[in-house]
C-alpha cells in the first residue's frame, strides 16, 4: 500500500518536520511560522506521523491536507490506511509505550475519517528531495523499516548500513519516527532528523522541534535544527476534555516522556538536558 517513491525539487529552502501526532496547536504554529517565512507547500517536508498521542487527529490531518505538502507514509499512516489494530510503532510488547499506544490509537482510529485513511494509504514511503545540487532520501523510520527507531546514540554502524543502502546518489537521509532531533555528518553524508513536532524531545522542556535547510553562497547548505514554542497549555487541556489524562499529556508541559522503553543508553542518560538548536553551513 502506498507509492513508493515521490520527488520534491524544493527552491533555496526547504522546512522539515515530523510527528505532528494529532497535536493540533503545534501544528498550527508550525504552518503559521512558515508562512511568516514566505515558504510554500513544496518548500515543506513532512516525515510522517500525522495521527499519534494528542487530541485532535482529525483537524490535524485536514491542516496539512489543505495546507498541500508532500508527506511521507509514517507506521501510524500505515496502520490507519489498513485499518490496523495497533500503531505498528515498533514498540516491545507488553512495554510501557505499547500499553500507552493502545489508548491514544484507539481514539484515533475512531476519529480518522474514511477518506483520510484512504489518503493515508496513497502517501509514498520515500520522498526523492532536491534542493540545489543537494539530494536527499526522506523516509519515516530508515531505509530499510518504516518503524525502525534511529536516536542520536544509535551506533554509527548502523546509521552508515542505512546511508549505504539509500543509495551514492543521495547526500545523507532526511528522517523521522524517533521524535529527537538531531544532524550528523557520517563518511561525508548527512542524517538529520528534525524532531517531533507534536511532542516534546524528552528534554525537560515543552518546545518541539523542525528543521530548515537552505542554500547558501558558494552552493553551500545551512542546516538548522530549531525549536518552536506553542500552546501547549490548550494541547494538553484537549487531550484531557477527551480522556487522554494521561503521561502524555503531561508531558507536553514537562517535556518528558512518561516512558523511555525505545530509548538508547545514551538517549536515556540526556533525560530532562535541554537540547540546544543546530546551526552549522555545510
Amino acid at each position: 500500500m502506498g507509492a513508493t517513491v515521490q520527488k520534491l525539487e524544493a527552491e533555496g529552502r526547504l522546512l522539515v518536520f515530523g510527528g505532528p501526532y494529532s497535536n493540533l496547536q503545534a501544528t498550527e504554529a508550525l504552518l503559521g511560522l512558515a508562512g511568516d517565512q514566505g515558504l510554500g507547500p513544496e518548500q515543506v517536508l513532512c516525515t510522517g506521523d500525522l495521527v499519534a498521542y494528542c487530541a485532535e487527529p482529525q483537524a490535524t490531518v485536514d491542516l496539512i491536507r489543505d495546507f498541500g505538502c508532500p508527506v511521507v507514509m509514517g507506521n501510524c499512516e500505515e496502520s490507519l490506511a489498513a485499518d490496523a489494530p495497533d500503531c505498528g510503532c515498533g514498540f516491545d510488547a507488553n512495554s510501557a509505550c505499547d500499553f500507552l499506544s493502545q489508548q491514544w490509537y484507539a481514539y484515533s482510529r475512531g476519529r480518522v475519517s474514511a477518506d483520510s485513511k484512504s489518503w493515508m494509504g496513497s502517501l509514498p514511503r520515500s520522498i526523492d528531495v532536491v534542493l540545489g545540487n543537494w539530494r536527499f532520501l526522506a523516509v519515516h523510520g530508515s531505509v530499510a523499516s518504516i518503524n525502525e527507531f534511529i536516536f542520536p546514540n544509535t551506533a554509527t554502524e548502523k546509521k552508515e548500513a542505512e546511508l549505504s543502502l539509500a543509495g551514492d546518489q543521495f547526500d545523507g537521509i532526511l528522517g523521522g519516527h524517533s521524535g529527537l532531533p538531531f544532524a550528523e555528518i557520517i563518511g561525508g553524508k548527512l542524517w538529520l532528523n528534525s524532531g517531533a513536532l507534536g511532542m516534546p524531545a524528552n528534554d525537560g522542556t515543552p518546545r518541539v522541534w523542525y528543521a530548515l535547510l537552505e542554500l547558501v553562497a558558494g552552493g553551500a547548505l545551512s542546516i538548522q535544527v530549531r525549536s518552536l514554542d506553542y500552546d501547549h497549555d490548550t494541547a494538553a487541556k484537549r487531550m484531557r476534555e477527551n480522556g487522554l489524562d494521561n503521561g502524555y499529556a503531561a508531558c507536553l508541559a514537562s517535556g518528558l516522556w512518561p516512558s523511555l522503553d525505545v530509548l538508547t543508553a545514551g538517549d536515556k542518560a540526556r533525560t530532562g538536558r535541554p537540547i540546544s538548536e543546530i546551526m552549522v553551513t555545510w
